[in-house]
């Protein structure tokens, strides 16, 4: 029999990294029952289909090196006729970076209906926000600050995104995305209760998600004197009668020097986490230039997964001075039992183009 197709174990999310196992690191999340996507990091996109852009309007950037930022004036190309806003969330100084790559054009021809972009910079008690006005021509505003509260900086329906940050000898921004808990019903929780199943549950499940708590949800009565027919508030009888189900979670590390303290913040920050996507710039023999550079060794990756016990690890960002040793990468990587590793390819990118390959459109015919 041919064997099933696998999937990762997530409900509402579907990463794609675009970024193989040697370019620049690229890791796209579509949000399912939204038909939105996420960004992790932005370096090169200009292979990316124009359907797979579009999508996108939230996008996480770790630090703000070349080949994590560079994308962003091809984002804007894209989105900038849209109405839809377009949301940047990175480190501190991300606004300026991006100030000053938009200041690199000119907008004399912008429009009332161009986006705007917003930025969400990440401090470690703050978060400080930006707007750039695309029928404005993208000029910077302030739009002020207010206070973190916990590790979210951004939430939906289905998922948020926290962030942690970390030390690359600049501040650089760890991502961990979970998903939401998916509405389930424990049935000895609603016996308990003295509730039996019915259309109420799916009346319930609409009030839940959508947040309703106004009118209050009466449940059926008991089969036996109706004695049990009561009125509830919708998230209290949610919380009695729901079923306690792990949801799937994604982490996002790039760039992170391996200290004690960057370590330890890793590991309380991505525990368990179900994927972890992680920066593996080089082999075990070349230590001292992770070291040195502020990246991850194979040695270091593989201690880490043994401390917080991804359920699949995905390496990437390998160093192009290995452009023709990739396995050794794969030849290197000891996951810890329960640990799955997922290849990539050296390249997603194409191919670079040489002068004979468009040699022979630029002849006048009569010399083909």
């Amino acid at each position: 029999m041919p064997s099933r197709k696998r999937h990762l174990p997530f409900r509402y999310i579907e990463p794609a990294f675009f970024g193989g196992l040697l370019d620049d690191p690229l890791l796209f999340v579509r949000i399912r029952p939204l038909g939105r996507a996420l960004l992790f990091d932005c370096g090169q996109i200009a292979h990316l289909a124009k359907r797979v852009v579009k999508p996108i309007d939230t996008v996480f950037i770790t630090h703000a090196h070349m080949d994590h930022i560079m994308g962003v004036p091809t984002l804007v190309r894209h989105h900038h006729a849209s109405p839809r806003a377009l949301d940047i969330f990175g480190p501190p100084g991300i606004a300026e970076r991006i100030h000053h790559q938009l200041r690199g054009y000119d907008w004399n021809l912008s429009e009332p209906t161009w986006f705007t972009l917003r930025v969400h910079e990440v401090h470690p008690e703050r978060i400080h926000r930006y707007s750039f006005i695309g029928p404005e021509g993208f000029q910077r505003r302030y739009d002020g600050g207010e206070p973190r509260r916990g590790r979210e900086i951004w939430s939906c329906r289905y998922a948020s995104v926290e962030a942690e940050l970390l030390d690359h000898k600049l501040p650089v921004l760890a991502f961990r995305l979970q998903e939401r808990q998916y509405f389930a019903i424990d049935q000895r929780r609603l016996e308990l209760r003295g509730l039996m199943p019915g259309d109420w549950i799916r009346d319930l499940k609409s009030r839940v998600w959508q947040g309703r708590t106004d009118i209050p949800l009466v449940s059926p009565p008991c089969p036996e004197d109706g004695a049990c027919a009561a009125a509830h508030e919708p998230h209290a009888l949610y919380d009695a009668i729901r079923a306690d189900l792990p949801s799937a979670s994604l982490g996002y590390l790039c760039d992170v020097g391996w200290t004690a303290e960057n370590i330890a913040a890793v590991e309380a920050f991505l525990m368990d986490v179900t994927l972890l996507c992680s920066d593996c710039t080089y082999l075990a023999a070349d230590m001292e230039k992770a070291r040195i550079s502020y990246h991850l060794c194979t040695t270091d990756l593989n201690e880490l997964a043994s401390r917080i016990s991804p359920r699949y690890l995905l390496p990437m960002h390998l160093s192009k001075s290995y452009l023709y040793r990739t396995a050794d990468l794969y030849h290197e990587l000891h996951p810890p039992p329960g640990t799955t590793i997922l290849p990539l390819p050296d390249h997603i990118v194409p191919a670079p183009l040489m002068v004979g390959d468009v040699h022979a459109w630029m002849q006048p015919p009569d010399m083909k």
